[in-house]
């Protein structure tokens, strides 16, 4: 098998674990780079890794970069990401810059590989909320068109980066001894608390922040539905990785829950864990460090026609982010789109 040159552009959370994601599958590598914006060793998952500047010039002999940064981070992929594609390299970003160009496919490889053959050089990778709710509803969408979707997610403080892991950590020592929290990454503090704000308000859409209309738009674009009705409501927990989404689904048609626990159990990269009455449906603690999206709480709505309610939950750094990222450059070279 032929090996590529690869660099992985930002360190933080997400781009530590893509160097780890990328040694445990054994990702054809002949070479890795790691760019960020200051030089110095890093120590990840057993190797060294020297880490230089990022800069145009980097780029030089890339095959493969993997853009990791932080979820809402602008910079790098602005600066170099077509500037690197014009040096040959395939860029794969984990940033929202670029989600909704028209020029870039936006990529869940179990759902809409075929999307890759219109790349330009850049391709995105959703946003670590919508991945999750796609892999769920791409296969019942095709079983019983969907008509309307209502979402409330529960996202861990990994999807902040370190420092919101580290605030977390801070403010449930304040409490324990009794001392005031001070929040800094958030508006208020996380700790035993509930925070429906991620991102920023959005004007397009009145009263919702960012990370609501990027679930709306990017679902729409995954699944070539540019008019599904849905609905999001993004809530910031104090849960140290991993997220939870609760989805209300209406169909055009029936479809029961054994139905969908049927094609969910042979859906790729989705387990399904449903026996409420032994307690037993995904938590992030469980699901934490696992590839596939977890499903559960699998039950008719009474409230309409054809509704089906479930719960969903991924870790949202490994396939919510890095994972992902690792599947669509595996894709695009077993499709030939990397030579």
């Amino acid at each position: 098998m032929k090996q590529y040159a690869v660099a992985v552009v930002g360190i933080g959370l997400v781009g530590s674990e893509m160097l780890r994601v990328l040694r445990e599958r054994n990702f054809p590598a002949k070479s890795y780079k790691v760019l960020a914006t200051r030089e110095r060793i890093e120590e990840i998952g057993g190797y060294s890794y020297e880490v230089v500047p990022a800069s145009v010039e980097a780029f030089q002999g890339v095959d493969i970069a993997f853009f990791a940064g932080t979820e809402g981070a602008k910079g790098a992929s602005q600066l170099y990401g077509w500037a690197a594609v014009e040096k040959g390299t395939v860029v794969i970003d984990k940033g929202d810059d670029f989600r909704m160009d028209p020029r870039v496919p936006l990529i869940v490889p179990e759902v809409n590989p075929h999307h890759l053959k219109s790349h330009q050089g850049v391709i995105a990778s959703p946003n670590c909320s919508t991945i999750p709710i796609v892999m769920v509803l791409a296969p019942l969408h095709q079983r019983a068109k969907i008509k309307r979707v209502v979402v409330s997610t529960y996202q861990s403080v990994s999807g902040s980066g370190r420092l919101a892991v580290v605030e977390l950590e801070g403010q449930i020592q304040a409490y324990q001894g009794n001392e005031p929290m001070h929040p800094e990454v958030y508006p208020h503090p996380i700790a035993f608390n509930l925070i429906p704000e991620i991102s920023s308000l959005k004007p397009e859409y009145p009263g919702y922040y960012g990370e609501e209309v990027k679930m709306i738009q990017e679902t729409r674009k995954i699944l070539d539905e540019p008019n599904m009705a849905i609905t999001a409501t993004c809530v910031r927990v104090p849960v140290f990785n991993a997220h939870s989404e609760a989805i209300n689904i209406e169909f055009e048609e029936t479809i029961t829950p054994e139905e969908v626990r049927e094609i969910l159990a042979q859906t790729s990269g989705v387990k399904v864990l449903d026996s409420p009455e032994k307690h037993l449906y995904p938590t992030p603690r469980d699901v934490s460090g696992k590839d596939e999206v977890y499903v559960g709480r699998i039950r008719k709505d009474p409230s309409v026609k054809n509704g089906i309610d479930l719960w969903v939950v991924g870790d949202n750094i490994r396939k919510g982010a890095a994972l992902n990222a690792a599947q669509i450059a595996e894709k695009m070279i077993e499709m030939g789109l990397i030579t």
